[in-house]
């Protein structure tokens, strides 16, 4: 599912202009951008959660090169897949069916 994808769907279910889905979907897009800017948790409970992990600052070497270098440290986001998620994918049931509005 894309972006545009999503943005259909919310425009259909929720009986919206396109321009008026599109804006939802950006609103929640930064939303949860801007949390993990402020180095916050973001947990949708039944789907996951998002968090920053966090790595120090290292001593590397460039593969092509061989030559070392200094790695700075850095925050990369990390999902982490909810419980009931996970069994609903493994177990091919849908409890949340999209329903005709």
């Amino acid at each position: 599912m894309t972006k545009a994808d999503l943005i259909a769907v919310i425009e259909k279910q929720a009986n919206l202009s396109p321009k008026q889905a599109e804006k939802v979907v950006n609103i929640c897009f930064d939303t949860m951008i801007q949390s993990l800017y402020d180095d916050e948790r973001i947990e949708i409970r039944g789907f996951g959660s998002f968090a920053n992990r966090n790595y120090k600052a290292y001593r590397g070497r460039n593969p092509k090169t061989g030559k070392e270098a200094d790695i700075k440290p850095k925050k990369t986001p990390f999902f982490k897949v909810g419980k009931e998620l996970k069994e609903m994918v493994n177990n091919g049931r849908n409890k949340y069916v999209i329903r005709e509005a």
